[in-house]
């Protein structure tokens, strides 16, 4: 067997090494208090694992993933109308519980038994700003790129012939010249092409479709080459190549039964992708080393081919094989729920390659992901023996995936002639390098027991009890030994596996892949782990600590906030919480608990650094970009949380912490090492797929054998994407025309009318809260027309002078911000869009009342300096967005000869104080307050490109929310205020 030689185990070996521990781990169980070993946990580790349920977080909807950066452009910015978003907020008088003196915790120790906090152990500090700013420095600056040994590696086969590129080898398939003057061939005309696109890719269903055509004189007047959806398949299905394999069905025999299987040939799905013409100038062919610094003493890692995986691979292939390239398969599947009521479901998996760039493989509008097989989803129910089920559900599984990747045993030794795009000729070596899935599947595809670790072999009672990542991952060799023992019977079997610490699977299908170590392919699961996992632990927690009624008091009176969603009910009758809320939960959770006291006296400290600990853990994971720097802030705030986690042993809410998704985060520095930034094999992303190739797939079918249906729908679909490329590229090569750019051409747009044409002065300063708007507007004036002015005297005396020609200005209720990737990478994950909200109360369509919304922003500061992070910025809200009429702009600024000079959109805003020099020691964030002068809001204006973005402040509750404050006056009654660096993950990373 190929995975068995000695080359296979070396591989895995010298991938390993880089990353050994320096000691062994300890074989030692944790003592308590005692010393007395903990007790195992009343739990059921051999009980049948839940994934294959269904998906339990039910349908997902688009909405789900909008900000995984589905879309090629960023939205569009400059429309002539407002948004109606946040138009229409939920009402803020919900009923609420009274408020109670605080009780005892009904689990708490007595006093007597238990002292106010002693000695409490804080762990690692938080960073110093200049500390977080170096890091986060490392990430962004231009790297030093250290080139894979040779030429060899990754070079085309010096006796290939370069083929036809896929284009044209697309284009001899549709039997026509490429230069033909129908550029939509096998169609008539571009209408043609344009209403079949839309029928398959947009439209109703096939019966739908046929009765619109069906209407009298609508084929005709389209000169349509169909009538029908039967004609239109006939032309798709015989005139259209295919860009990717068929499907084909297969019975696999388990226990005497057939089970049903679809897939596609893995090496012509390999071929398909790697040889997309729109992937070519980008393909990732050997691995690098990147640093931040000449001496190449730090790494940075983000695509995958920056990890140690991919250059200990290459080293022992060049060793063996030189010339090759490493053709990296990433694998996820997950079972998913296709109907909303009843158990129908589909168990699809999806192949990528890592030689495609992340921000490619993580939109699915890219066509970087590739449905690879339904395997079967019979539940088994008919036997009755519960271990028998599940040794059965195993064998067919392993069986299944044994035949889907049979062919990867012999070409990821030997390689196989692989022609790019471009159709230039290499030797890949399709090897399976990762495998994305939630953790009852990473406990099926390697064989470990519920409770354990799929990775290493940490002792069960030591799971997520503490921070220990010396653990190696389980050993390969002993684990391949184990499954040879199958040979000698089955009681020498499953001794021999039960010794190796894996279930006796009966020929796993990774067992015969070279260079392939599953245990080191099972990658971190941002969505199960933490969101899902960790996250909703925490936040079932702190609810527990300080009680659901004040929790949900603070949620109902945040201050809104685009990246933030308001949760006006609270959170804690939530019900079947999904990821995404438990993503939007994670944003305000350390604001919900600042300043709250804990029962019996404790001291919150640990509790708020623990929590803050775990929302760095969660933020730090998901950096498009890491550095040898920020895995050591990732390993920071993970120890942090475990010298902290005690006070929930204290309060009596857990008594032990033997979570394995809480142990799976020891392996997140590891995993990023090996394989680079999680984004390159986040599950959030193979979720998302569900819709395209599954649940879309399954509501064109008719809910009878609906397998064969939905592969079908789904080769027809890929040959209309695949031929509406082929007709884009036609067209530019007709026309000569360079490719529009996506990029913003900048971060901050306007809509091109105001909101309201004119509003009068006075207006100005009642409805927006403006009431120095004439003064700040005249000092503007000044400031712009005479910039040497410095002192304030003679600004004042000057500004009283100023004359205002008009009385009414234009207003704009929304200012947009396109932001780009702070770590300015130039490739990832899409540019998100921000809003701020600045208006006035007014009427919702039923007469009931809207009240007014002014958020609060960052300011970029004129002159810095040298400040870092925060320090570059000062808070202010914004009150009123605006422009001088064009008329008054010569008189106001008579030194400016061209109306591009003059000032454009202009912004009223209230200031906040200066960001202090540190932040707080426990819960890390910055407190700032109105500034006043004279009893007064300082106010000014300002030109709205000194804007940064929105910010989020969370407010100084004290220890009860005063219940008279509602989200949408906080800003006014509340005097101080923490901001909030966990609004989004471009504000984590902007302020520190």
């Amino acid at each position: 067997m190929q995975s068995k030689k000695a080359a296979c185990i070396a591989a895995r070996q010298a991938a390993l090494q880089p990353l050994a521990p320096s000691t062994p781990p300890s074989a030692q169980q944790p003592a308590n208090s005692a010393g007395s070993p903990l007790p195992e946990p009343n739990i059921d580790f051999e009980a049948e694992p839940l994934a294959f349920g269904g998906d339990f977080f039910g349908d997902y909807d688009p909405a789900f993933f909008d900000d995984l950066g589905d879309e090629h452009h960023p939205p569009n910015l400059s429309t002539d109308d407002d948004d109606d978003d946040d138009d229409s907020p939920e009402p803020e008088n919900h009923w609420e519980p009274k408020i109670v003196p605080p009780l005892p915790h009904p689990r708490a120790a007595t006093p007597a038994s238990l002292p106010a906090d002693p000695s409490p152990v804080f762990g690692p500090p938080l960073p110093l700003p200049a500390e977080r700013a170096a890091a986060e420095r490392g990430a962004r600056r231009k790297t030093h790129i250290v080139s894979f040994p040779g030429a060899s590696a990754g070079s085309p086969l010096p006796d290939a012939t370069a083929s036809e590129t896929t284009n044209e080898q697309y284009a001899s398939h549709l039997n026509h010249p490429t230069r033909e003057s129908n550029m939509y061939a096998p169609f008539r005309s571009r209408v043609d092409w344009e209403v079949a696109k839309w029928a398959k890719l947009r439209g109703a269903g096939s019966t739908a479709f046929s009765d619109l055509l069906a209407i009298e004189g609508i084929a005709q007047q389209l000169s349509l080459s169909y009538k029908n959806s039967r004609e239109l398949n006939a032309i798709i299905d015989n005139k259209l190549p295919s860009p990717r394999p068929r499907f084909q069905r297969h019975e696999i025999v388990i226990a005497g039964e057939a089970f049903k299987t679809y897939f596609r040939n893995i090496l012509e799905c390999v071929e398909a992708l790697f040889g997309d013409p729109d992937f070519a100038p980008m393909l990732l062919l050997v691995p690098e080393r990147h640093y931040t610094d000449a001496d190449m003493t730090e790494r940075v890692y983000f695509d995958m081919n920056t990890g140690k995986w991919w250059w200990t691979t290459q080293i022992q292939l060049e060793k063996e094989r030189p010339g090759a390239t490493v053709i990296p398969i990433i694998i996820s599947s997950d079972k998913t729920q296709l109907t909303l009521i009843g158990n129908k479901t589909a168990y699809p998996m999806y192949m990528t390659l890592g030689n495609l760039p992340k921000d490619i493989r993580c939109k699915p509008s890219r066509r970087g992901q590739i449905l690879l097989a339904y395997l079967p989803t019979s539940r088994l129910l008919h036997i009755s023996s519960k271990a028998a089920r599940r040794r059965t559900l195993a064998n067919l599984f392993h069986a299944c995936m044994s035949r889907i990747f049979e062919p990867l045993a012999s070409v990821g030794m030997t390689g196989m002639a692989l022609a790019s795009g471009d159709g230039v000729v290499r030797r890949g070596h399709p090897i399976l390098a990762i495998y994305v899935s939630d953790y009852p599947e990473q406990l099926l595809v390697t064989g470990s027991k519920n409770g354990e670790c799929p990775k290493c072999p940490i002792p069960r009672n030591e799971v997520g009890e503490s921070l220990d990542t010396s653990w190696e991952f389980r050993n390969l060799g002993d684990v391949l030994d184990a499954l040879d023992a199958i040979d000698r019977g089955l009681r020498a079997f499953a001794q021999a596996c039960r010794a190796a610490g894996i279930k006796p699977l009966y020929h796993p299908f990774w067992e015969d892949l070279p260079y392939t170590d599953i245990f080191l392919a099972i990658t971190p699961d941002i969505l199960h782990q933490l969101y899902q996992g960790v996250i909703k632990h925490l936040v079932a927690w702190l609810q527990d600590a300080y009680g659901a009624d004040e929790i949900d008091a603070r949620c109902r009176r945040l201050p809104p906030n685009h990246s933030l969603r308001h949760f006006a009910k609270g959170i804690s009758n939530m019900s079947r919480v999904t990821g995404k809320e438990h993503q939007d939960i994670s944003r305000i959770l350390l604001g919900l608990i600042i300043i709250l006291p804990l029962p019996d006296g404790l001291a919150p400290a640990r509790l708020v650094r623990a929590t803050r600990a775990i929302l760095d853990v969660l933020y730090l994971a998901q950096y498009p970009t890491h550095t040898t720097t920020t895995l050591q802030l990732l390993t920071d705030a993970l120890q942090s949380f475990h010298d902290n986690k005690s006070i929930f042993v204290d309060l009596g809410i857990r008594p032990h912490f033997r979570l394995p998704k809480l142990h799976s985060l020891d392996h997140y520095p590891r995993s990023i090492e090996l394989f680079s930034t999680t984004d390159n094999y986040d599950t959030q992303f193979s979720e998302r797929l569900h819709i395209d190739f599954t649940k879309d797939a399954y509501r064109a079918t008719n809910h009878k054998d609906e397998l064969s249906q939905m592969t079908l729908w789904l080769e027809r679909k890929e040959k209309i994407e695949r031929h509406d490329a082929f007709v884009r590229w036609r067209l530019e090569e007709a026309t000569r025309m360079p490719v529009a750019s996506d990029a913003a051409s900048s971060t901050l747009q306007m809509t091109r009318h105001p909101s309201l044409h004119a509003v009068k002065l006075a207006d100005v300063v009642t409805n927006y809260s403006a009431p120095f708007f004439r003064d700040a507007l005249s000092r503007f004036i000044v400031q712009h027309n005479h910039p040497e002015i410095t002192l304030a005297a003679e600004l004042e005396r000057r500004s009283a002078s100023v004359y205002l020609p008009f009385s009414k200005i234009p207003v704009y209720h929304r200012v947009k911000v396109c932001i780009e990737d702070v770590q300015g990478l130039g490739t990832t994950v899409a540019l998100s869009r921000d809003t701020i909200h600045v208006q006035p109360a007014r009427k919702d369509k039923y007469g009931g009342p809207i009240p007014a919304r002014f958020d609060t922003a960052l300011i970029r500061r004129p002159n810095p300096g040298d400040a870092v992070g925060v320090h570059r910025f000062q808070v202010a809200q914004i009150h009123c967005v605006f422009r001088i009429p064009a008329k008054a702009l010569p008189m106001l600024f008579p030194n400016h000869g061209h109306p591009v000079s003059y000032p454009q959109h202009l912004a009223y805003v209230e200031w906040f104080t200066p960001f202090t020099d540190t932040a707080h020691r426990d819960h890390g964030l910055y407190k700032v307050a109105r500034s006043l002068r004279g009893g007064h809001r300082l106010a000014s204006v300002i030109p709205v490109e000194s804007i940064e973005r929105s910010c989020h402040l969370i407010p100084d509750f004290g220890p009860v929310a005063p219940r008279d404050w509602t989200s949408s006056t906080v800003l006014n009654l509340c005097p101080t205020f923490y901001v909030n660096s966990f609004a989004d993950r471009n504000t984590y990373m902007l302020l520190y």
